[in-house]
This record gives C-alpha cells, sequence and structure tokens, in this order.
C-alpha cells in the first residue's frame, strides 16, 4: 500500500497489556500500527509488562513503529479490599501501597510520550487493564479511545466487565467489535460506545482449491478455543471420510489432555497435531474447510483469514462477532454454541460435497472483502475526525 494523504498524519497511541505477547490483540495491534504508519502517522506501541515466559511473539526487526514496555517484569498482584479485617492487614496495605506508587511512576512514563505528541494525537487503548495506566496519566489534549476486543457476554462472565464500566465511562468513545454488542453497552448507560470490525490479516493472491482432504483448526489449545468438543465432533464423522485428516495448528496447555482424548474417541490416526505454525497463509491453502470450534470469542481473526483464502468454514456461533463474518448457510455453516451433534453434520455437508465447499469458498472470499484494510482504516480515520476535541 503507498502512503495516503487522505489525513493529516498524527501522533497514535496503542497501549496494551503487552506489546508482544502472543495471540490476537497483539497480531491486531501490530497490524493497524503498520497500516497506520504506511498512511504516514507517527505510531507508538505501549505496553504495560513483558509477555509471560513462553508466550512472547517476535517483533518484526523493520517495524515502522515504535515500542515501549513500561515495567521490566511483572509487577505484584494485591488482593481486593474486602471488610474491615483487610483495611487492617498492614502487609497487604504495604504491598497496596507499593503498587500504587509503581503505577504512579510508570504512568508518569506515559505522560512523558503523551506530551510530546502533536495536536489531534490520539491514544489507542487495547484492553482495560491497561486502561488502569493510562487513567493515571496525563491524556490533555489527547483523543482516548478504549477497546473491548471480546463478546459482551464474555465481558459480563469476567472482572473486566466492571473495569470497563469503571475506566472507559469517560473516554472521548469506547469500540466494541460489532453493533450488536455496542448496543448491549449503551444499555449500560454507556453513552460514548461505537463499534469497529478487525481488518482482513491478508488476502492471498493464491487461494485454497479445497481439493485436498484436510480439515483445518488453528489457534492456542486452550480450554476456550473448544478443540475438545471439535474431536468429539470429529469422531462422530470421520469413520464416514476415512481419507480425510482433522490438522490442528496451535499449541498450548490442554495439549497432552487433547492427544489423550483424540485416543480414548478411537481418531487419533486422523488427528494430525501440526503444532504452531508460522505461514497461515500457506496452512490454510491446503485445507478445504475450516473449523472454529471456541466457546468464547470477540471478532475472531482465524474465519476471516479462511475466508480470505477461500475455505468455507463451520463456528459454534458463540458471539455476535461470528455471525457477523459468517452467513450462515451461504459462506459456511453455523451452529449453536456446544452443539456438536450439529457441528458433525455441517462438517459432512461440507466434506462430502466438492461442489458445496467451492460454491460456500467463492462466496466467503468475496463477502469477506469488506472487511478490508483500506475499508477499516478509512472508518479509523473519519473516527479521528469525528471525535477531536
Amino acid at each position: 500500500m503507498t502512503k495516503s494523504n487522505a489525513a493529516e498524519p498524527r501522533d497514535i497511541f496503542f497501549v496494551s497489556n503487552s506489546v508482544n505477547e502472543l495471540g490476537g490483540i497483539t497480531s491486531w495491534s501490530h497490524q493497524m500500527a503498520r497500516l497506520f504508519s504506511e498512511r504516514g502517522h507517527r505510531v507508538h506501541l505501549v505496553g504495560v509488562v513483558p509477555p509471560p515466559e513462553g508466550r512472547v511473539q517476535e517483533l518484526a526487526p523493520d517495524a515502522p513503529f515504535k515500542t515501549t514496555t513500561l515495567y521490566a517484569e511483572h509487577p505484584p498482584s494485591v488482593a481486593p479490599v474486602c471488610g474491615l479485617k483487610d483495611k487492617l492487614n498492614l502487609v497487604e496495605q504495604r504491598r497496596r501501597a507499593a503498587r500504587e506508587a509503581g503505577m504512579r511512576e510508570q504512568a508518569a512514563k506515559l505522560s512523558a510520550l503523551f506530551r510530546a505528541a502533536k495536536p489531534g494525537g490520539v491514544v489507542i487503548v487495547t484492553q482495560v487493564w491497561a486502561m488502569e495506566w493510562v487513567a493515571l496519566a496525563d491524556t490533555a489534549g489527547l483523543t482516548v479511545i478504549g477497546m473491548s476486543h471480546e463478546s459482551f457476554d464474555t465481558c459480563r462472565k469476567s472482572s473486566r466487565f466492571a473495569r470497563v464500566k469503571r475506566f472507559y465511562r469517560d473516554v472521548d468513545r469506547m469500540l466494541t467489535l460489532t453493533r450488536e454488542d455496542a448496543d448491549r453497552w449503551i444499555r449500560q448507560r454507556m453513552d460514548n460506545v461505537g463499534f469497529m470490525p478487525n481488518p482482513l490479516p491478508f488476502f492471498p493472491e493464491v487461494p485454497s482449491d479445497r481439493s485436498r482432504s484436510y480439515v483445518a483448526s488453528i489457534g492456542r489449545l486452550h480450554e476456550e478455543k473448544g478443540v475438545d468438543l471439535l474431536l468429539e465432533a470429529w469422531a462422530k464423522v470421520s469413520p464416514r471420510h476415512p481419507d480425510w485428516t482433522l490438522r490442528v495448528y496451535g499449541s498450548g496447555e490442554e495439549e497432552e489432555a487433547l492427544r489423550k482424548q483424540a485416543a480414548e474417541l478411537g481418531i487419533a490416526a486422523t488427528v494430525a497435531w501440526m503444532g504452531r505454525t508460522s505461514d497461515v497463509p500457506g496452512a490454510l491453502r491446503e485445507s478445504a474447510v475450516f473449523a472454529l470450534s471456541s466457546r468464547g470469542e470477540g471478532f475472531p481473526l482465524a474465519p476471516m483469514e479462511a475466508m480470505a483464502t477461500a475455505v468455507p468454514c463451520v463456528a459454534f456461533d458463540v458471539a455476535p462477532g461470528v455471525h457477523e463474518i459468517i452467513t450462515d448457510g451461504v459462506d459456511g455453516f453455523l451452529a449453536p454454541p456446544g452443539n456438536i451433534t450439529e457441528f458433525a453434520r455441517h462438517l459432512d455437508a461440507l466434506m462430502s460435497d466438492k461442489e458445496l465447499r467451492d460454491t460456500m469458498g467463492e462466496a466467503a472470499r468475496e463477502n469477506i472483502q469488506r472487511f478490508s484494510t483500506e475499508e477499516i482504516v478509512g472508518r479509523w480515520e473519519s473516527l479521528f475526525a469525528l471525535v477531536e476535541r
């Protein structure tokens, strides 16, 4: 993409829990930082803490943006104050005081970065935990945008729900990933809410021809990603398709338990554990069907990548972001959350019918272009102009 003069260059800060922790938010923020840099904006990624051991995403050596991590190591956590006994606990009082002093010290670093910004600067906070430091910093003259990269339902089940309501109430704009989730936050009396979908991570020139007998799953091997549910569905469908293989891309704490489950289900011979891949486009190009078996999602990148590669998806409809991306029966199939029988039925339909795979795959590649990078970056720049102070 060439530089565009569509908007005046701005200082744009992305503030996240970490600048290089493996996961969707890091991938998204690096992609957006690169896209904004290509448009002439001055971009700085700021992380609060370093990533946990084993969860480090390598930074590209040619990244056209700056990165800063505030803490050298993770600050000590403190328990919430519950009642008089906690208030009188001197050890906990000292820990809380030390943590608060550390937070103010790191927030002062943020203030120094923000004060160097030219007029029109924007602070995009990608996770509400990071907002706790931004709230202590001096953001005078800057537009502050707070984001929730998960569905309303997922957030409501976590401690983040109260923090979003507290820390995002007074930002210039709180952004969700879908209109449906934005409406639900508005009903929580948040009057500054909008929505912004994720952009397509890539759009390969050469799509899949859907001729190889592989179903792909890509994601961390974690309980929320529901690979255990996918294995149960695969056990129902694989006996009808002995020449097909389920390729599971990813690594994580659940791998050993999942391998054991596959053996107990009698499907070990038809499941290939591919490990983490650095070539997602290549993995998808070799696939004929993509499976998203998550228990919870925000606006998932993996099915967008599959659709861009002309691979039809089967997914559990666990969030507005999922049915915003996949149109059931048109460019993929949706099953009710946790309904393994229905999920298996959809897999079977696509595995049995090459013509159906082709029709849906081609529709997917066409339809997903509504989330092109040009489209989404343009929407961001319109938002910046709208909320500028």
